[in-house]
């Protein structure tokens, strides 16, 4: 067993090493990725906040969750890209006919995508703190953001895995993740839902970006979290579980 596990490891290690090369020959990935939502921070911070009743003096403590939520959720359609790429190109037949861990292969993806997806958090963080964002939160509660964050990106990376492995072109690779980066604008992420029509504040009510964004938005304010918390999780780790399980089916059906 203690073989078994090192090996893994030591092939997991390769593969990660692998795609971060991959991310570092081609950062543009990572500029396009933060680009976007720090553009849409700055639109609604600076044109729409000011016509934008959120029931708070500083809104781009409000906006700021729903920005980083975004920002992932266009980040990992890279990984559905990257992951065809490595299909059409015969990557994983070639890797499989080596003596390494199979799942590795997969794995090595996936935290890619975690580490570049960090990275623009940081990034985004870093503009909204000199955009006048500010938190009361100590230390748990930063780590329980991060903590909701990872989760987040591992869920929605394992949904890009599928689309990655199963897409019959490029485009349809990453199309998945346009549907994603909508669901924050149709949540809490931008403006409350009492504002909306009945129809859509319901829906806006009952997705999971809004249980996620409400829990971070609390933590960063040093308020109590109360059952956003654990509806937040709940979401992240359901899609999680189904997403790991039919991109895992897939992959052995397909290798």
């Amino acid at each position: 067993m203690e073989t078994v596990n090192k090996h893994f490891f030591n092939d997991l290690g390769v593969m990660l090493g692998r795609s971060m090369r991959h991310i570092s020959r081609s950062m543009d990935t990572i500029i396009t990725v933060t680009v976007m939502p720090i553009a849409f921070m700055l639109l609604f911070v600076y044109v729409f906040g000011g016509a934008i009743q959120t029931g708070t003096d500083n809104y781009v403590n409000y906006l700021l969750p729903g920005i980083l939520l975004i920002a992932i959720a266009s980040g990992i359609s890279y990984t559905a890209f990257r992951l065809f790429t490595d299909v059409q190109r015969g990557i994983f037949e070639r890797f499989h006919s080596m003596p390494i861990s199979r799942s590795t292969l997969l794995w090595g993806h996936v935290l890619t995508s975690l580490v570049s997806n960090a990275i623009s958090v940081v990034v985004i963080i870093l503009v909204a703190l000199i955009m006048g964002f500010r938190s009361s939160a100590g230390i748990l509660d930063w780590l329980s953001v991060i903590g909701i964050l990872m989760l987040f990106t591992l869920a929605l990376t394992w949904v890009a895995a599928i689309a990655g492995l199963t897409a019959k072109s490029v485009d349809g690779a990453s199309a998945f993740s346009y549907p994603i980066i909508f669901l924050p604008f149709i949540s809490s992420a931008f403006v409350p839902t009492e504002s909306m029509p009945s129809l859509v504040r319901t829906f806006a009510e009952n997705q999971p970006v809004t249980s996620i964004v409400e829990a971070i938005r609390a933590l960063l304010s040093g308020q109590p979290v109360g059952n956003d918390l654990w509806t937040a999780l709940a979401w992240c780790v359901a899609i999680l579980l189904v997403a790991y399980f039919f991109a895992m089916k897939v992959y052995k059906k397909r290798f």
